[in-house]
């Protein structure tokens, strides 16, 4: 799991921050800053070395030059420090070395080792012992990691440091790894070109207030950890994982090395990644921000709670869709904001903004956010860091506080800010103030103000998957994307995993051949999606992915009989829809037996096949006796979490009622109307009733009845459209014997397209009546004759909801 990190915020705000949290910083969360500080106290010590014991540092990390047989390269201590796992540290209570003091490698002089600095420059002395330092952090940092991949680009930048030692040269990482930027246009400049593309026809105050959200992201992105490339090979396709370790390993090299050894230089994420890691990160990112950002609101300042809460998901919400949005225009090299409608300063402040989403600028305004998940890489439990960073500089802070004091009218009212719908629709005026909605969010995801019985509880109507999901929150279940490789070795559990899910495949699924069922599994161009449970699997979806046709085909699904009826098969399909949806795929397919369709229509899946048939003929497996289902997935859709949502929206619902209600409390007079002999008064006449709220419902328009010539031309069109339409083949022309001999012994008046259209140019359909009759007689002949699991009832069906459609369309029918 990725972590948010901000090593540097926590050393420069300590105090800050323990003063604005109210408690005490953590013992290991002070470790992490000693860490740091001591870093840097330590080159600032070694620098103040006198020149002697610089020169005898050095030595350890340079080349004999006795002679050039001599291949030693570093003066090795005769009298080593007991503890042999550091490497050589030199201190002020070291005792000094002697230039004659022989090594205990090679056996020259010290002065042999040290003779080419002899005349160096203090300043490039002091260059060298600050990349010693470095060389000797790297060095406890290899022996310190735990991954592989992240201990081996340690090591190779150690040895790339103590080569610079050796040749005195400027550390430059080098190779396939490539020179920054590595893509373009940057995640700096594309979140630019989405404020201004999204944001650029608003007045200055409310363009900064986005401003100041892209801020706030594109400093979270700068300090979001990224998770090794280990971990997220169980989740990824196998190209994607050899990509996402490119780019793990230029993040390292680039941006996270160097914030702690500064003798390479440093990059900021977002000046030198693009969309690529931009999408890879986001969900989970965001997610956790919130989470963070939700935890801490009560420490916050109520018009910076209402900032973080209200207007940054929203921002997060449509920054998300333009990331994941190929064709979006920020994306585009070329993409330049249109000058009329950037919002410039205001002539009177006298001063120009500074670079817009430049992410080194000053930062302002620290908190402390507790983090909320269990991630092992956050041993302290802590992150710090900026709400607004580099929102403002130093001057700009001094303009606004002269404004806030002179012109305390004009402050920028967050509540007024347009969001993106209220820019494509008018607002109407029962929609609910923002101020009043934002204060009933908070009400309903704020246990502590909600009234009622506790939360662990769950509703007598609480959604399938809610127990599920509750489940995976606390860890007792988890979810893998699993799958043999042929390019890779799979890892032992993987395997493990594999067979579990064969062997519970194989249980639930009697009827299916045991070899076939383990063939598929296993096969490479299968993946399965697996539910574990105290690391055993009790459940899976096996599918195949089809990128290019653009569907994915759904092979086995299954969840062991003692673990059913506890919605894990609900959450493991709204799993895989949001894993699909990440990866551009919208379309599920698969074949239902008669066991299997009521829990596939549960899932969203029908037999409506929203695909040409064309897609998928040919790629998906044929099963006799099966029922070909389809399901269409909605990208803007968060599918884990779409009960706990629409649940949530009903709480809201329900509160703004209660809120209304509470506002038009009146006691109204009795009515007297009826003691005076009326029996019958109209709804909206009874006093308060449309002050609570009540509507009354609309009548329908009355449809202008069709003239005979319309009636017929309607007619017309219809049969067109239905002889054209892809599920109309069985139905063209009249059965013929030799292909059903038995067809007409059945079906007592047969009935067809080319019969319909001879009899409509004969004017036989004088009444919509016998127009509609002769129709449903082809779909119900066809039902009659044929098995329901056949492609001709498939085709009926399918075109008697097109035909049932049209004619409402037309106006033959009343809809």
């Amino acid at each position: 799991m990725a972590t948010l990190e901000d090593e540097q915020s926590i050393v420069d705000s300590a105090t800050e921050s323990r003063r604005s949290s109210g408690s005490q910083l953590s013992p290991t969360e002070i470790t992490r800053s000693v860490n740091l500080q001591r870093n840097a106290q330590r080159k600032s010590q070694v620098r103040s070395f006198p020149r002697t014991k610089k020169l005898e540092k050095l030595g350890v990390y340079s080349s004999c030059k006795a002679d050039e047989a001599c291949k030693c390269n570093g003066w090795k201590n005769p009298n080593p420090p007991p503890t042999p796992t550091q490497p050589a540290r030199l201190d002020v209570t070291t005792p000094l070395a002697s230039r004659s003091d022989p090594c205990k490698s090679c056996g020259h002089q010290l002065a042999a080792h040290v003779s080419h600095l002899e005349d160096v420059a203090e300043e490039e002395i002091d260059r060298l012992l600050g990349i010693v330092v470095d060389v000797e952090h790297l060095f406890m940092s290899v022996h310190k990691e735990e991954d592989a991949d992240t201990k081996q680009v340690y090591f190779h930048l150690f040895k790339l440091l103590r080569k610079c030692i050796l040749q005195m040269s400027s550390p430059s990482v080098e190779g396939p790894l490539g020179r920054p930027p590595f893509e373009k246009p940057s995640i700096a400049k594309g979140v630019s070109n989405f404020v201004h593309f999204k944001f650029g026809h608003l007045v200055h105050k409310d363009w900064m207030t986005m401003y100041d959200l892209a801020k706030m992201f594109l400093h979270c992105m700068n300090h979001w950890k990224l998770e090794t490339p280990t971990a997220r090979k169980q989740r990824a396709q196998v190209d994607e994982a050899g990509a996402y370790k490119v780019t793990y390993t230029r993040w390292l090299c680039y941006c996270h090395v160097p914030s702690f050894c500064d003798s390479l230089q440093h990059h900021e994420p977002t000046d030198i990644f693009g969309r690529t890691l931009l999408k890879t990160v986001f969900p989970a990112m965001k997610r956790q921000v919130l989470d963070m950002l939700r935890s801490e609101k009560d420490n916050m300042p109520a018009e910076k709670r209402n900032l973080v809460l209200t207007h940054f998901p929203r921002f997060l919400a449509m920054l998300e869709e333009e990331a994941f949005n190929s064709s979006s225009p920020i994306w585009d090299p070329e993409f330049t904001p249109v000058q009329e409608a950037v919002p410039m300063a205001s002539p009177d402040e006298n001063t120009e903004l500074e670079d817009p989403l430049d992410p080194s600028a000053q930062a302002l305004g620290r908190i402390t956010v507790t983090t909320t998940t269990g991630v092992p890489s956050l041993a302290d439990g802590h992150t710090t860091f900026n709400l607004s960073p580099g929102l403002v500089n130093v001057r700009r802070a001094a303009r606004l506080s002269a404004l806030a004091a002179t012109q305390a009218t004009d402050k920028r009212k967050i509540d007024e800010l347009p969001t993106e719908e209220e820019i494509k629709r008018q607002r109407l005026e029962e929609d609910i103030p923002d101020n009043i909605l934002g204060e009933v969010l908070s009400t309903v995801t704020d246990p502590a103000a909600m009234v009622g019985p506790e939360g662990n509880l769950f509703a007598a109507h609480s959604a399938r998957d809610e127990a599920a999901r509750n489940e995976e929150r606390r860890g007792v279940i988890e979810f893998h994307v699993i799958g043999n490789s042929v390019t890779r070795k799979p890892s032992r559990q993987t395997l493990i995993w594999l067979v579990g899910l064969q062997n519970v495949f194989s249980h639930q699924l009697p009827r299916m051949p045991k070899e076939y069922i383990t063939r598929l599994v296993f096969d490479t161009k299968h993946k399965t999606l697996a539910l574990v449970k105290e690391n055993r699997v009790i459940g899976g979806v096996c599918f195949r992915m089809f990128p290019t046709q653009g569907f994915t085909e759904i092979v086995f699904c299954a969840v062991t009989s003692n673990e059913q009826v506890k919605g894990y098969g609900t959450h493991l399909m709204n799993h895989l829809k949001d894993y699909h949806v990440k990866h551009g795929v919208l379309h599920f397919l698969t074949f239902a037996d008669e066991f299997a369709i009521g829990y596939f229509k549960k899932q969203g899946f029908s037999k409506d096949i929203k695909m040409p048939k064309s897609s998928y003929a040919g790629y998906i497996k044929d099963y006799e006796g099966a029922t070909l289902m389809g399901c269409q997935l909605n990208p803007r859709i968060p599918h884990t979490e779409f009960s706990l949502i629409i649940h949530r929206q009903k709480k809201i619902v329900k509160k703004l009622i209660e809120m209304k209600q509470h506002e038009e409390r009146s006691v109204y007079p009795g009515l007297t109307c009826f003691k005076e002999g009326v029996r019958q008064i109209p709804m909206e006449s009874i006093p308060g009733l449309v002050d609570a709220g009540w509507r009354p419902v609309r009548e329908k328009p009355k449809v202008t009845p069709l003239n005979e010539e319309q009636v017929q031309s309607a007619f017309k069109t219809v049969l067109t459209a239905v002889k054209n339409h892809n599920s109309a083949w069985p139905f063209l022309k009249p059965v013929e014997k030799n292909e059903a001999p038995d067809y007409y012994e059945h079906i007592k008046y047969p009935m067809d397209l080319k019969t319909m259209t001879e009899r409509f140019k004969g004017k036989y359909y004088s009444s919509r009546k016998l127009f509609i009759a002769d129709m449903q007689r082809v779909f119900s002949n066809c039902r009659a004759y044929n098995a329901a699991d056949t492609e001709y009832v498939r085709c009926a069906n399918t075109l008697e909801r097109f035909f049932l459609n049209k004619i409402k369309e037309l106006g033959i029918v009343d809809k």
